[in-house]
């Protein structure tokens, strides 16, 4: 068998992710993707464009990783969401939190690093506090408060908990074919309804629809074939290179961000390596940063107020610690997790949508009654 240089791996499969983590930069500031906007915008103008933009990206996401699951590519058992444990209430609570959090920073943490590509010294506010948050709740005081309750409440299937392998293991038919048929059934009805109106057809949506898609899919593939290895001459096991869960990986932006400062803080420490999720958030800062800057979109832009740092203080350490106790956020879970058709990445995403309604509405109480 032929030895393989991890080393030489790790560089590939993360210089991989950067390029695609700075393309996905560049596709979200030139189309405004933002799921916290496309809920605010149906929430207070009943306007639905962007809403599509994000669906047809979940679509598009899903088929992508559901045909490289039938090719035997890739297993949803190998990632962080598809394994037999369903957290419902971690995921629930924790979805609630980081959407109602997300509204208040203006922004997921998708949002937030695009913005400080863009100029935005708020988000930067946000990028540190949220990472502070999530690494306390990886690690921290909020960790042990995370383990001792609400991780406690579980249910544990006797399967992994994608769609295609629960079927398989109750109808017979194998998975690869499951998840080809539902992979290519729910990804194709998500972007038939995207693009069933004119707005959902526009370039923009185009764009961002096809191409965050496709970029998450890809990112899957870097990581989840790429990046494995079937034996790891240093350990004789399995691998997945380069990433912080040493599972497959594909974008996601609340523990990434934890790991981010850690790497940075800790950089003389050679236990404190690059992975997937760090060079992908630099990706996409320097993408946004690439297309904000020729296109005019670049300025410097600071807090209002004081009220205006407050919320985005509070927002910002809901987001940190809500999203790392969902497991994700509106990209990890709304687009990566739920790309693998797992249970409680549906959870998850429900439960963010509800939080961000629920923040938006009590902003809109707030004016009233301030007025």
């Amino acid at each position: 068998m032929q030895e393989i240089d991890v080393n030489a791996l790790s560089a590939l499969v993360l210089w991989a992710a950067f390029g695609l983590s700075v393309l996905f930069g560049a596709v979200t500031q030139r189309t405004h993707f933002c799921t916290m906007g496309a809920i605010s915008d149906v929430v207070a103008l009943g306007d639905w464009t962007r809403m599509r933009m994000w669906v047809m990206a979940i679509g598009v996401a899903m088929i992508g990783f559901n045909v490289m699951v039938a090719l035997g590519w890739l297993d949803a058992g190998n990632s962080l969401y598809g394994g037999p444990k369903v957290a419902w209430l971690s995921e629930l609570v924790g979805g609630v939190m980081f959407g109602f959090g997300m509204v208040l920073a203006s922004g997921c943490g998708s949002k937030t690093l695009v913005r400080i590509g863009g100029g935005n010294l708020k988000s930067l506010v946000v990028f540190v506090v949220l990472g502070v948050a999530a690494f306390a709740t990886i690690k921290g005081i909020t960790a042990v408060a995370r383990v001792a309750t609400l991780d406690t409440v579980a249910v544990t299937l006797p399967t992994g908990q994608d769609l295609p392998t629960l079927l398989a293991a109750f109808t017979g038919v194998p998975k690869s074919t499951l998840a080809a048929v539902l992979g290519v059934a729910v990804g194709g009805a998500l972007i038939g309804w995207s693009i069933a109106r004119p707005e959902g057809r526009s370039a923009d949506n185009l764009l961002a629809g096809l191409g965050v898609g496709a970029i998450v899919a890809a990112v899957w593939w870097v990581s989840g074939r790429l990046g494995h290895v079937s034996e790891d001459p240093n350990t004789l096991q399995e691998a997945f290179v380069a990433t912080n869960s040493h599972r497959m990986e594909s974008l996601s932006f609340v523990a990434p961000v934890a790991y981010t400062l850690d790497w940075l803080m800790f950089f003389s420490d050679k236990s404190k390596v690059l992975t997937i999720g760090v060079v992908s958030v630099a990706g996409v800062v320097v993408g946004s940063a690439l297309y904000a800057v020729p296109a005019k979109r670049f300025r410097w832009e600071g807090f209002r107020d004081a009220q205006d740092t407050g919320n985005h203080l509070i927002g910002a350490a809901l987001m940190g610690v809500g999203g790392v106790t969902a497991l994700g956020c509106t990209v990890g879970q709304g687009l990566s997790g739920v790309s693998t058709l797992s249970l409680g990445s549906f959870i998850a995403v429900a439960a963010i949508v509800a939080g961000a309604v629920a923040a938006l509405r009590f902003q809109v109480w707030r004016i009233e009654r301030e007025a």
